[in-house]
């Protein structure tokens, strides 16, 4: 049908006003299970240290009636250090981006300061994650905190241990670990390997901490139940059939020495290195909390600095295990 002579539409109008919602819509993944698992400490230098000790594995102590038993040696506990890094944004509104109206934000500059505040929690979770010895530092090189990997020794567990002479770090976060090429998938049988040697060492970790793509390896273990009994709500005759399920992820891994949970990372370094947890022996130590500074004004704008000083403290390595060398 013809549109009506001389009909007013809205192509072509003028004055129509701009309909633009007052929500930002923003799916950047903020998840940081490692980060937010540890403990947290304090530092009050730049490095900071602790200590570590085990015991001999046991012996067969048989004496002599009546002996006089030679002293036994003592060995001292373990001295170990890390150094803090520091990680900051600066922010900057001039007065006119402060006064005009947006939509969604009241203040650009608070808008911006708060989404600096979660990528600097994404950049932590990342640094902690990762594969570096620490860096003292120096007038033109800044300081780096040790990650994860640098310090898994007892529990380490190559799935290419044939190729390119893999090998653990020296666990006191001096050294990274050496890789070898990631050809192999991971497989239970992997699993089971770190989870035994960190049993064996007294350690009794509880969760798994992995890349997406790692996860799903995991769910596809041949192990996995073919059928699983999921729980649903009641539903009446008015309701309907009830929906189908189909089951195919394992969040629980129940083993011969603990139940482990696993946890995706969408934020951790590398897809090759899968981390076995006890969350007990591992926390965050901070020089300066993550904090907001204002700094001088020199113009017709606002400048303020997001600020955090930290370090990984890991308290005892042998508590936790390292699966590397993972295909994704």
């Amino acid at each position: 049908m013809a549109l009506p002579t001389n009909t007013s539409i809205t192509y072509g109008a003028v004055g129509i006003r701009e309909d633009l919602s007052n929500v930002i819509y923003n799916i950047a993944p903020m998840d940081t299970p490692f980060f937010s698992g540890c403990g947290r400490g304090t530092a009050d230098s730049t490095k900071f240290e602790w200590q570590t000790d085990t015991i001999a594995a046991g012996t067969a102590n048989q004496q002599i009636e009546g002996n006089d038993p030679t002293s036994d040696a003592r060995a001292n506990p373990t001295r170990l250090l890390n150094y803090t890094q520091i990680s900051v944004y600066s922010i900057q509104t001039s007065g006119t981006n402060e006064a005009v109206d947006y939509a969604g934000r009241k203040s650009s500059q608070a808008y911006q300061l708060a989404k600096k505040a979660k990528q600097m929690k994404r950049d932590i979770e990342f640094m902690l994650t990762n594969n570096i010895a620490y860096v003292v530092g120096t007038n033109s090189t800044a300081r780096k905190s040790a990650g994860l990997s640098t310090w898994l020794n007892s529990g380490y567990v190559s799935m290419n241990p044939t190729s390119g002479s893999p090998a653990a770090p020296t666990g006191d976060g001096s050294d990274q670990p050496t890789y070898a090429t990631a050809t192999a998938s991971v497989t239970e049988l992997g699993l089971r390997s770190v989870i035994k040697t960190v049993y064996e060492a007294g350690g009794d970790p509880d969760t798994i901490i992995c890349k997406p793509s790692i996860k799903q390896s995991i769910s596809a273990f041949s192990t996995q139940p073919a059928t699983a009994t999921v729980a649903v709500p009641m539903r009446t005759k008015a309701d309907g059939p009830s929906p189908a399920h189909v089951i195919s992820a394992v969040d629980v891994y129940v083993s011969d020495f603990g139940t482990f949970k696993i946890v995706s990372d969408r934020n951790q370094f590398q897809e090759k290195d899968v981390f076995f947890i006890d969350f007990d022996y591992w926390s965050v130590s901070y020089l300066r909390p993550f904090k907001t500074e204002l700094l001088a004004k020199t113009g017709d704008s606002v400048k303020q600095m997001l600020v955090c000083e930290y370090g990984l403290e890991a308290k005892n390595e042998a508590s936790s295990g390292f699966l590397t060398d993972v295909k994704a």
